[in-house]
């Protein structure tokens, strides 16, 4: 189960940084009240994934699955480049995420 709530988590991270970009700093209610709700949810769900997981391994699986989320969100909804080298070093960072996993 800590394992499913991590991975909710990290998604969750992927959407409150989106929606913390699209708040514009915080000047438009919608976007900016889906950031705060989006990261105090994935805050308690990292928090009760860490009393079974690893803080280690479990804070960079939480960060990796928001960054290789946002980054992908980024390229595929928002026109950012997608370079193949952009793409080479994402899954490199899947493949960590998936190692940690693994080797846990």
């Amino acid at each position: 189960m800590a394992w499913l709530v991590l991975v909710l988590s990290g998604l969750l991270e992927t959407a409150w940084a989106i929606a913390l970009d699209r708040s514009a700093g915080f000047t438009r209610p919608l976007p900016s009240l889906v950031f705060v709700v989006a990261l105090v949810a994935s805050m308690a769900g990292l928090a009760y994934a860490l009393r079974d997981i690893p803080v280690g391994t479990g804070y960079a699986v939480w960060v990796g699955i928001g960054a290789a989320g946002t980054a992908g969100v980024g390229m595929l909804a928002l026109g950012e480049s997608a370079s193949l080298p952009r793409i080479a070093c994402l899954l490199l960072v899947v493949a960590g995420v998936v190692g940690l996993k693994l080797f846990h």
